[in-house]
């Protein structure tokens, strides 16, 4: 029987900057056409920014703790029982919650319109860091969306 996910997480690679293994996924994820330069050019002249901006973090802990922040606990998953369809809160597992992070700070990233790449995602990375901004409303209503269906968790089997 063939295997559920892909290889990609044993293959991955550390960055050559940071040595770490989720900044390569997040330019992985960063990443559009195979440009994997352009990716990372952007990467990192957005922890550059940081690096101006918050000069007493070291870049990488602003990084790591950025995501950290944006990681849903808990999310609501649409379950069809008897005829109706509920949403039934449930937990997320750790892989779910850092793909989803990263989604999500790169969604609020783009969404920001007028200027280059590397200062969208260098402001949203420092928001989430701060624990504000786009990502982190995001998590927060997908929570308040999971407290509001809370009657609906004995369904979650």
């Amino acid at each position: 029987m063939a295997r559920k996910f892909t290889a990609s997480h044993e293959k991955l690679r550390p960055d050559p900057r940071f040595g770490s293994k989720l900044v390569s996924k997040f330019i992985n994820c960063l990443m559009y056409d195979g440009k994997k330069t352009v990716a990372q050019q952007v990467f990192y002249d957005a922890a550059e920014l940081i690096e101006k901006r918050l000069p007493n973090e070291p870049t990488i802990d602003v990084f790591n703790r950025a995501v950290e922040n944006v990681k849903p606990a808990i999310e609501v998953r649409s379950k069809r029982v008897g005829g109706a369809t509920y949403q039934v809160p449930m937990p997320v597992n750790k892989v779910r919650q850092q793909t989803l992070a990263i989604r999500w700070i790169l969604m609020a990233a783009r969404e920001k319109k007028g200027r280059p790449m590397a200062i969208k995602l260098a402001d949203e990375l420092i928001a989430a860091y701060n624990r504000e901004g786009a990502a982190i409303t995001r998590r927060e209503n997908v929570h308040r969306m999971a407290e509001a269906n809370k009657a609906f968790a004995h369904f979650a089997w």
